[in-house]
């Protein structure tokens, strides 16, 4: 956003899109046009500047603002998602496979959000939030 601003292109982040009409002044005109190349520039650096993996699904915005909405949302989505799979822990109650499909099913809709997570490693996650009582298992597993 620093980039934006100091080349003054951040005119589509910082007001709403004028709307032209049939009887718009020629002053209201450059207004909007000044507001459409300062959002299709400040698209094309926000899109080069974030990895694919945090864009989101909706890649076709055509409004700065609303992309970087878009944006948060989706990390938003990811870290709730993955802070569940880290943070998930057996507690003792249940069928252990239950608790291992629960976490696999979690990879999956980070899968979804293009946030894929290894087979590897989230067979590292699940032993990871098994209790002490599993450490055998754990140990012929390694």
């Amino acid at each position: 956003m620093l980039v934006l601003g100091c080349m003054d292109l951040d005119l589509a982040l910082r007001i709403e899109q004028p709307i032209l009409t049939a009887t718009s002044s020629v002053e209201n005109k450059r207004d909007a046009e000044k507001w459409d190349r300062s959002n299709r520039m400040s698209l094309m650096i926000i899109k080069r500047g974030i990895p694919e993996a945090f864009r989101g699904a909706n890649e076709q915005s055509i409004n700065a603002k609303d992309f970087l909405a878009e944006i948060e949302q989706c990390f938003a989505k990811k870290m709730i998602r993955l802070k569940q799979m880290i943070s998930m822990k057996y507690k003792g109650k249940g069928n252990i496979r239950e608790h291992i499909m629960e976490m696999s099913h979690l990879a999956s809709k980070l899968k979804a959000l293009k946030l894929e997570i290894s087979d590897d490693f989230l067979v590292h996650l699940v032993l990871l939030s098994l209790p002490a009582q599993f450490n055998q298992f754990k140990v012929s597993y390694n």
